[in-house]
């Protein structure tokens, strides 16, 4: 059918999109399966063609095309956040003036064959009133519903009100709503094709949609039905509140949720939808979203398409899940990308999780289990549950013998450890431009191989790590003095504690200054950065800032799991923030650590010289394992620039080659389809053209899925944190993690880019931490987390700082507000209003 001009629906189905559309081939593969669809016919993207050749349209709308701003690239996360792409879906494309483009459409003018065939189509059909529906080739398809973005037009009757109704679906393709959702999605708008569907009316009695998945949970053996009296169109377009139906697998009612006008379904239609979903879904073999009619007591199909940004099915979790949950949702904030899980995971984190558990006789489950993938997209998160094997037997007196041999005190003496320091340093000296192809993915894979003596260092030395933290427990529980075991550990010295007293003197820097301490409460993260770079007012901070990005700039910004993300001297606008939040006068913090040390002083029992000693002696150890845990987790963050070099250059390389549109899509491609790809190149870096066209197309589509799960959390924090319904007056509970209570004004802390924002004396409130928050809590009041506990980063950091925290909290940022006044109780581990 690819050049007819129109075709019964029965001669389309799935190969046809290119001619049909995503609508058009949908319902010919249903027409085909015996699917109660509505008879009708397509107007094909050859008739949208031939408009564009027979009236010179076409070169007319690639002049226009041409003068306006194109889309954001492929792989663009948010191809709007600059404000030169795209808008919002419903705002006009920079550039690009829709009305004009739609009154050129409009005005064109319908070639006289193509009329005729439209109307001989019509009267084939038995005339009468129909529905025409836009049927864009890049519509209905996984990853992109395009759900309202062209025109449908109903109850459509006469030869000449049918053409009328072509030609504004033809025109509704330049809609301001629909070139911004292309943008979004990174359609060329030049390769874009609109066919047209027509089908007869259906006198419905009621009508609706049904979701073989529900949308919100992502649960699978839910179905969804809304329904309201007469046509669907105004369920569809929300123009009022239907009835909704949480239905079963065999379409028994869960829920009943009425909307306007009152129950219009029964057991039996309610019976047939589930019946009619499931077979669907069958056919598609995947979750649909189905808008139905009911006329005359049978159920008809007026279209399917694939339902997009489907949560995943919830997992049931276990007592140790729920207890190492909170630790893995602070590192899975953001979706990996397909080379953050096959590179730096497998090769280096994950390798680590995994040869740590087998040093006391657990299995890891492997990353696929881990974080299962749709597409090549990672889509959720599934809580780690290692297995024993007989090597558990053996482990207690593994531990011993390491304890023993390895002391955690004397790691960085380890030669291990200074030959992690002289393979960072070779690295770090390559310049990767100058290099092969085929060298610089061996300095990919050298990095990799480079963090496996620090997981060495850690399989070794961590049982003399953790081993004196349950000694001190014993020892504060027998004095009946347990509670004061987070705060005696906080006051280890650490890289992550010099980093933030690095930090606090940037900030006290700046202080001396008030012409610059103007500039940076005054001037954005960018137009800061472009002063320090060029003011020779600013070059002793300048200095200052680069000497510490030298030092610690290797620190990640999200997470310890994710290579795509930069580091703090990529992002040196998150270092400025920090400093920012730093300036001017700090809040009286208290000493908790001394506090809490003090304390035990005072127990009789340690009057008891000797026993004095032993808990002396294991609180110094007890902080020596923290020490540890903080400083192997800082020298691993090493590795992250030389691997992020090497992938920038690689993905300079094929972009050149022609795979991708720019370097970084790189994140894309999986480790192992980056040594295929070089290994496929020649000296000079070209690739074969179908090799290249081949890994493009997985490029593109690994986007769109990308895009189409941007808002799908990979584990929806509800699920591991039980509903909990505060007292009255609480606002928020959580685990009480740092002791004491401060009130202040709310601020709002989403990621790194809002470091900022935070000024001193507010109660941060945040979805996560990591070691690159800590710095903010010198200025906060207190901090309330979303996640974590007690021995989280934020933790073991707010006690160090003597500020009050609540870790844990499931809902913080959703209930809290800016500017909200709040008291927080880090005894108590709650949240209420302050007056």
């Amino acid at each position: 059918m690819r050049e007819e001009l129109t075709a019964p629906l029965l001669e389309s189905g799935a190969a046809d999109v290119a001619a049909a559309g995503g609508k058009g081939a949908n319902l010919g593969e249903l027409v085909r399966a015996g699917f109660p669809v509505p008879p009708g016919f397509v107007v094909t993207t050859a008739a949208y063609r031939l408009l564009l050749e027979e009236t010179g349209l076409g070169g007319e709308l690639a002049r226009l095309l041409e003068a306006g701003e194109p889309p954001g690239p492929p792989g663009t996360e948010d191809p709007w956040a600059d404000g030169t792409a795209a808008g919002p879906a419903g705002q006009p494309v920079a550039g690009l003036d829709g009305a004009a483009l739609r009154d050129l459409v409009a005005g064109a003018g319908m070639p006289d064959r193509l009329r005729a065939a439209i109307a001989a189509a019509y009267r084939e059909l038995g005339g009468g009133p129909v529905a025409v529906r836009s049927s864009a080739t890049a519509e209905d398809l996984p990853g992109a519903a395009f759900a309202g973005q062209q025109d449908t037009f109903l109850d459509v009757d006469g030869e000449q009100a049918v053409l009328r109704a072509v030609a504004r679906c033809w025109a509704s393709l330049w809609t301001d709503r629909a070139m911004a959702y292309r943008a979004r999605n990174a359609i060329d708008p030049h390769q874009v094709g609109i066919a047209v569907v027509i089908q007869r009316m259906v006198p419905a009695e009621a009508a609706g949609v049904l979701f073989t998945a529900n949308p919100l949970t992502g649960k699978r053996g839910e179905l969804v039905v809304e329904a309201a009296a007469g046509l669907g169109e105004a369920v569809v377009s929300g123009a009022l509140t239907p009835d909704q139906y949480v239905l079963d697998v065999n379409g028994a009612l869960r829920r009943f949720t009425p909307g306007h006008g009152g129950a219009v379904l029964g057991p039996e239609q309610l019976a047939g939808l589930a019946d009619l979903g499931g077979r669907v879904q069958e056919l598609f073999k995947r979750p649909q979203d189905i808008e139905w009619a009911l006329a005359a007591g049978r159920l008809y199909v007026l279209q399917a398409r694939p339902m997009t940004a489907l949560p995943p099915e919830p997992p049931r979790l276990n007592r140790l899940q729920r207890l190492v949950g909170p630790f893995f949702l602070e590192m899975f904030q953001q979706r990996p990308y397909p080379l953050d899980v096959s590179g730096w995971m497998q090769h280096g984190i994950g390798a680590m999780l995994e040869r740590m558990a087998g040093s006391v006789g657990a299995r890891f489950p492997p990353l696929p289990r881990l974080l299962p993938e749709e597409d090549g997209v990672v889509v959720q998160l599934i809580l780690p549950l290692p297995r024993p094997t007989l090597r558990m037997l053996a482990a207690p007196l593994s531990v011993l013998r390491r304890a023993r041999r390895f002391d955690a005190a004397l790691w960085t003496e380890d030669p291990r450890f200074a030959a992690f320091l002289a393979e960072v340093g070779r690295l770090r000296a390559a310049d990767l431009s100058e290099l092969p192809v085929r060298a610089v993915l061996g300095a990919a894979e050298d990095a990799l191989s480079a963090m496996s003596l620090i997981t060495g260092l850690r399989v070794s030395y961590l049982p003399s790590a953790f081993l004196p933290l349950g000694k001190l427990r014993l020892l504060l529980a027998l004095l009946g003095a347990g509670r004061l075991g987070p705060a005696l550990i906080a006051g280890a010295e650490t890289r992550t504690s010099q980093a933030n007293r690095g930090l606090e003197a940037l900030a006290e820097q700046v202080n001396a200054r008030p012409d610059l301490a103007r500039a940076f409460r005054g001037l954005g993260p960018a137009e800061l950065l472009v002063r320090l770079r060029r003011d020779p007012d600013f070059a002793g901070v300048r200095e200052a800032l680069d000497a510490f990005l030298a030092e610690y700039g290797h620190r990640e910004t999200v997470s310890i799991v994710l290579s795509s993300a930069p580091t703090w001297a990529e992002a040196p606008e998150v270092v400025l923030g920090l400093v920012r939040s730093m300036l001017g006068e700090r809040p009286a913090a208290r000493d908790q650590s001394g506090e809490a040390m003090a304390r035990l002083w005072r127990h009789p029992a340690l009057r008891f010289a000797p026993l004095r000693r032993a808990v002396q002696r294991a609180v110094a150890e007890a902080r020596c394992g923290i020490a540890f845990r903080e400083n192997t987790h800082f020298y691993a963050t090493m590795v992250l620039p030389v691997l992020r070099r090497a992938y920038s250059e690689l993905g300079r390389r094929l972009a050149r080659a022609g795979v991708l549109a720019e370097p970084a899509e790189v994140y894309h491609l999986r480790f192992g389809e980056l040594g295929e790809l070089v290994r496929q190149a020649d000296d000079g870096g070209a690739l074969p053209p179908a090799v290249a066209e081949r890994y493009r197309a997985v490029v593109r589509a690994r986007a769109a899925k990308r895009r189409e799960l941007q808002g799908v959390p990979l584990l929806d924090p509800a699920v591991l944190f039980a509903r909990r319904t505060p007292p009255p007056g609480v606002l928020v509970t959580g685990t009480g993690a740092s002791r004491g209570q401060a009130a202040g004004r709310v601020r709002l802390v989403r990621g790194p880019e809002e470091f900022g924002l935070l000024d001193s004396g507010e109660i941060l409130v945040c979805p996560y931490t990591n070691p690159s928050w800590t710095p903010l809590f010198r200025r906060a009041a207190a901090v309330v987390v979303d996640l974590g506990g007690l021995g989280s980063h934020a933790a073991i950091v707010a006690r160090e700082y003597g500020i009050p925290a609540v870790m844990g909290t499931g809902n913080g940022t959703a209930v809290l507000y800016d500017g909200q006044h709040v008291r927080v109780d880090g005894n108590r581990g709650t949240v209420t209003a302050a007056g």
